[in-house]
């Protein structure tokens, strides 16, 4: 195969390393000899004009043939590579915004300044998985003050696109999560467009959890919609279900996410930048915060929970957004489903108004509803529950729902994982205590969330009387693999659901 001295040719190797783009090339290629590079470098890689800064594997034997070299499928894609391609490669120049990170972990404080290079240099791809986990980290346990918080914040908002609604107000809501189940955003979003406000609800997807809204919504419609389709989603029924990462709206954002969820990291700084950033860019003007409170949740005391709000109302107010943040029950989870198809059940059987429909999900999605409402009118709030209870029960908010799905593409019924195992009470008794935490995982083990079906279905919930061999929740799995796992993993934690006996 002929190739000029500082070219090789392109060979896809279809492999896929999710959005970090790496180059794969031969240990005696004579590029890596004479350019000195060694595995992990970050090298420039160029390809008919179009150039990227990507990691570098290096292959010993076998699958690439001399004079050739292969690309990442993120890399291959973002390129418009073609099989045969040619591609020249060069050093990169370290990236200045480093200097800061390593300031900050040796306690130096991050300027706004400071804060825009790094988020701009993540945004153009110049920093590798590597560099952004050693930036979360040096971010995360607290390690951010109030005004960097607003900095990252800030800085993230300008990296990307914003949406502009032509109106005074524009609502929101968001849950800091932590806590299984608790999809709300769909049964709130309905009610809240069916009164005729604008919410145009960008929502993101798991991080840690067996779920997030955005992989619950695909469950049931399409939600990667360009900016042009929200618009049109929006002005014909006044909101959207979208995942915030198919626009760009603080893609900073997104790609902190894949890194955060590979660490299983969510630190609390960088969360409410998460949060607030994509609300700015979104067009929000007034937002409703969800913090559920809990031992097994994300925030466990009340104290955590003060400091949070207290953290989301003046960086809200730095950047232009009214905050209202609501403390609510994380003792257990909110309906009976974790898991994307399993959580999308639960919601519509709340729309739907289904007699055995979780009942917690309903006065939650309700509640958070009616304080949307009393925070856009300055209501009392017994004005808000009456209004948001009244368009559910009437059967408006499911008909709202459908007609946003239908205009983002169209409706589907979520479904159950093929693999199914019943996990039975080995004594009688009264649940006294959930662990969210390793009833969450369960569902992560069976393969939620990136097997839609999958997940844990919850039977008894707290104060539930239990007999010796009644049903205590169902595992579901698209794999027996997967199945597997799960089941061993509960085997090892015997309290998951807690039971004491009746005197």
């Amino acid at each position: 195969m002929e190739t000029t001295f500082n070219t090789l040719k392109l060979v896809h190797l279809g492999i896929d390393t999710q959005k970090e783009h790496v180059v794969f090339m031969r240990r005696d290629c004579h590029i890596c000899i004479s350019e000195g590079f060694e595995a992990l470098n970050r090298v420039l890689i160029t390809v008919k004009g179009q150039s990227l800064i990507a990691t570098l594997y290096i292959i010993s034997a076998g699958i690439l043939q001399s004079g050739t070299a292969g690309l990442s499928e993120s890399a291959w894609k973002n390129l418009k590579a073609k099989e045969g391609d040619e591609v020249s490669f060069s050093h990169v120049q370290p990236v200045a915004s480093m200097g800061s990170i390593r300031a900050k972990m040796y306690g130096k404080k991050l300027s706004n300044g400071a804060l825009q290079n790094i988020i701009n240099d993540i945004v153009k791809g110049q920093y590798s998985n590597i560099e952004i986990a050693a930036f979360i980290t040096a971010c995360a346990g607290d390690k951010l003050d109030i005004h960097e918080i607003i900095g990252l914040t800030k800085a993230m908002v300008n990296t990307g696109s914003k949406l502009s609604w032509g109106k005074k107000i524009v609502v929101d809501k968001h849950c800091v999560g932590g806590l299984p189940g608790n999809r709300t955003t769909p049964i709130v979003v309905a009610i809240i467009a069916e009164l005729g406000l604008t919410i145009p609800k960008t929502s993101s997807r798991a991080i840690t959890s067996p779920a997030g809204t955005a992989d619950t919504l695909e469950t049931m419609t399409g939600i990667n919609l360009s900016i042009k389709q929200i618009k049109k989603v929006v002005e014909k029924e006044n909101g959207c279900f979208v995942w915030g990462g198919s626009i760009k709206l603080s893609p900073a954002d997104d790609i902190l996410i894949r890194v955060e969820r590979a660490l299983d990291v969510d630190g609390e700084g960088q969360m409410i930048a998460s949060v607030l950033s994509k609300k700015s860019a979104a067009g929000s003007t007034h937002v409703v915060i969800d913090i559920p409170i809990g031992k097994t949740a994300k925030v466990r005391t009340e104290e955590d929970a003060e400091k949070l709000r207290y953290y989301f109302n003046v960086v809200g107010k730095a950047i232009g957004i009214e905050v209202k943040a609501l403390f609510t029950d994380g003792t257990q989870p909110i309906g009976r489903g974790i898991g994307p198809s399993l959580e999308a059940m639960d919601v519509l059987s709340v729309l739907r108004n289904e007699k055995n429909a979780p009942q917690d999900l309903r006065n939650k999605a309700i509640f958070i509803a009616a304080n949307i409402i009393d925070l856009v009118n300055n209501q009392p709030h017994e004005s808000g529950l009456i209004t948001a209870e009244k368009i559910l029960s009437s059967g408006k908010a499911y008909e709202k729902f459908m007609a946003i799905c239908i205009a983002q593409g169209g409706f589907k019924e979520p479904e159950f994982a093929i693999h199914k195992m019943d996990i039975h009470a080995d004594k009688s008794g009264v649940v006294t205590e959930i662990d969210n935490r390793k009833l969450a995982k369960i569902a992560k083990l069976a393969g939620a969330p990136h097997d839609s079906k999958a997940g844990v279905l919850l039977k008894t919930p707290l104060n539930t009387k239990v007999n010796k061999g009644d049903l205590l929740f169902c595992i579901y799995a698209e794999t027996e693999g997967e199945l597997k796992y799960a089941i061993e993993y509960m085997k090892s934690e015997p309290d998951i659901i807690l039971l004491e006996s009746v005197s």
